[in-house]
This record gives C-alpha cells, sequence and structure tokens, in this order.
C-alpha cells in the first residue's frame, strides 16, 4: 500500500490505519468516529486527504478543450475561484467527479483517490493540445469546522477573509500554500496543498492550536453523507447520470439546450435529453425510523415489498442522533409511503430534503 507525506503522523497520533484506494489511511483516532464527527461541527478538524489526485492543466485552448469532457461552464468561471465538475461517458455516466480552479493560465483539479489513474491519462488523451501534469510531490490537508476560519487566520491572515469556492496562493514558512475554500462537510474551512516536506511540520503548526483535532475517514464519511455529499464508487457511477444523481445544478445553462455552449461534451445527448424529458430514478435522502443503521445496498421497497429502489450511502448521523440513508428510487414511487427491507423487517423510511444538517459555507 501506498503511504500519503503525514503516514508517520497519524501513527504517532494512534490512529487506526486501513487500505482505502490503494493507501494505508487513518480511519480513526483515539477519540473515536462519533466524537470527531461533533468536534468537526463544533470546532475545526483536519484530515489528511494526500491520497487524492492533484494536477495541473495549462495550454492556450485548455479551458474549451476540458468543456469537450465536462459538463460545466469552464470558460466562465472567474479567475481564482473553484467549480464543482464531473467526467461524463457516451451513456451519460459520470466517470468520476471532481473539483477544478481557475488560476488565470492554468487550471488546477482534484481528482478522486480511486480514479486519478484513469482521470490523467484520459485528460491527456483527450485535451490534444493542452498539457497535464500530475502533481506528485505535494500533500492536501483539508480543515474543517465552525472555527477553521478563526484557527486559518490566525496563521494565514489572507485566509480569513476567503469566501466559498474562492481560490488562492499564500506562503508559510518560505513554501507555497494553494489553498481553496471549501470541503467535504458541508461546514466552512478550506482544502490546502502543500510540498510534501513541509506537510509535517504545517500540520503540527495546525494541530498546536486547541481547536483543532485529527480527523478521520471514519468521520469524513458520516460528515459529508449528513451534507447530502457523493461518494464517488457508491452514490455515483459510470450507469448514474448527473440527472439522476440530482447534481443538474451542477450544469450551468451555458452549457444546457439553448445555452452559448449548449452540449458539445461525452454523452450531451443523453444528459440534455434527460433535462427535458426527465428520468426513471433519482438520487433522494431519507430519514430512518428508529435506530437500526441502514447500510449501502439495503433495498428501498413498497408497503407490500415491491423493490423500487436501493441504498448507496448509509449509517448514523451524530449530528441528528438518528439513521439517515441515501439511495436511488424510481421516479414514480417518490411520493409512496417507503420503507428498507432490513432483515425481512420494513424500516419505515421518512423523505428527507438534502442536506439533511444545512450547509454553513462562508460567503461574506
Amino acid at each position: 500500500m501506498k503511504q500519503t507525506p503525514l503516514y508517520q503522523a497519524h501513527v504517532d497520533a494512534g490512529a487506526r490505519m486501513v487500505e482505502f484506494a490503494g493507501y494505508e489511511m487513518p480511519v480513526q483516532y483515539p477519540m473515536g468516529v462519533k466524537k470527531e464527527h461533533l468536534w468537526v461541527r463544533e470546532n475545526a478538524g483536519l484530515f489528511d486527504v494526500s491520497h487524492m489526485g492533484q494536477v495541473i492543466l495549462s495550454g492556450e485552448n485548455v479551458k474549451a478543450e476540458l468543456e469537450s469532457i465536462l459538463p460545466v461552464d469552464v470558460q466562465g468561471l472567474a479567475e481564482n475561484t473553484q467549480r464543482y465538475g464531473f467526467f461524463t461517458n457516451a451513456n451519460g455516466g459520470i466517470q468520476d467527479d471532481l473539483m477544478f480552479a481557475n488560476w488565470g493560465d492554468r487550471i488546477f483539479m482534484v481528482v478522486n483517490a480511486a480514479c486519478k489513474d484513469q482521470d490523467i491519462p484520459y485528460m491527456q488523451t483527450k485535451l490534444a493540445t493542452s498539457k497535464v501534469e500530475p502533481i506528485t510531490d505535494r500533500a492536501l490537508l483539508a480543515l474543517q469546522g465552525p472555527k477553521a476560519r478563526e484557527v486559518a487566520g490566525r496563521m494565514l491572515p489572507a485566509l480569513a477573509t476567503m469566501t466559498f469556492m474562492q481560490t488562492a496562493v499564500v506562503e508559510w514558512n518560505g513554501c507555497e500554500l494553494w489553498v481553496s475554500c471549501s470541503g467535504y462537510t458541508g461546514e466552512d474551512g478550506y482544502e490546502i496543498s502543500v510540498p510534501a516536506d513541509q506537510a509535517e511540520a504545517f500540520a503540527a503548526s495546525l494541530l498546536a492550536q486547541e481547536e483543532v483535532e485529527w480527523i478521520g475517514l471514519g468521520a469524513r464519511d458520516s460528515l459529508r453523507l449528513e451534507a447530502g455529499l457523493c461518494l464517488y464508487g457508491h452514490d455515483l457511477d459510470e450507469t448514474t447520470s448527473p440527472v439522476e444523481g440530482s447534481l443538474t445544478w451542477a450544469i450551468q445553462k451555458v452549457r444546457r439546450q439553448g445555452g452559448e455552449r449548449e452540449g458539445g461534451f461525452v454523452g450531451a445527448d443523453v444528459i440534455l435529453g434527460q433535462f427535458a424529458e426527465g428520468v426513471s430514478r433519482k438520487r433522494v435522502g431519507f430519514v430512518v425510523d428508529g435506530k437500526a443503521p441502514v447500510r449501502e445496498g439495503v433495498e428501498i421497497v413498497t408497503a407490500d415489498g415491491e423493490v423500487v429502489g436501493n441504498v448507496t450511502s448509509g449509517g448514523f448521523a451524530p449530528s441528528l442522533e438518528r439513521p439517515i440513508v441515501m439511495g436511488y428510487v424510481q421516479s414514480a414511487y417518490l411520493d409512496t409511503a417507503l420503507f428498507a427491507s432490513l432483515r425481512g423487517k420494513l424500516i419505515p423510511l421518512e423523505s428527507a430534503k438534502l442536506p439533511f444538517v444545512p450547509a454553513r459555507f462562508y460567503r461574506g
């Protein structure tokens, strides 16, 4: 298994390490998953996400070329801001979801760890005149929570005024940090790319502040589920379109039917057709009646046992003190009483608007 530049720091902190996307990653620390989760909702949590793929794209036509494989507005993105996007296939399915930032003459992109080995060659093939440069000498940290801004502002004053989806390049101890005001928890915070040889020192400086604790993959998963955010390979995959995944908000009007740069991306005919005609299933959220957690793979059924969907993410929500799930349900049954079929029992599901816990992104 691969290790991130912060592997030893996790071991020293007492983390329980597990395999994730080919890396040895911390799933939890001595505090435990539930306390870590609540710490992020109340304070500031530090996550090692160095396993993600960092990539810089450059070239005279890079933004136009990127729009041939991303169904989102790349050319209209303001400088020093970032946007959510996804690669789509010919059937309208999602190959990976990602974040990308406009750095003027370059694009900085972060892709999922499990997909980076396919994403980078894919871009190198599809972006005919552009340079695709994987960044392998940097770590990536996420600082998340209501006190993240206060913590970051003490160390790096420029971060205190950043708003959601802004990006900046700042200096710390003589090294360059690439910062975005974003994250995967629904909380205010930052993702910070730091040179690998400075990662331990930078993390230690953050952890020296009383509001900050290491947080593992276990709490990261429950936090993103409460925030209604998708996990690639679970809630999204190559058989799921952005319309089915309830991600239509991420496809700007300029790329839709009648827009200035309508279509022109892989799978456009399918995806734009779904905008017009609808889809047979949708990603939705439910609160579970009772205390029994309902996990991925559980069938969603009607009162008479007809299978009309399945759970793609599920677990206990510490912030709500009850189980929640996301999954796909046939559109015709979205207004029907539905149940999770759990070991022969029908567990009532209460339809819930996503996100389950309101986002607290800082918009100024």
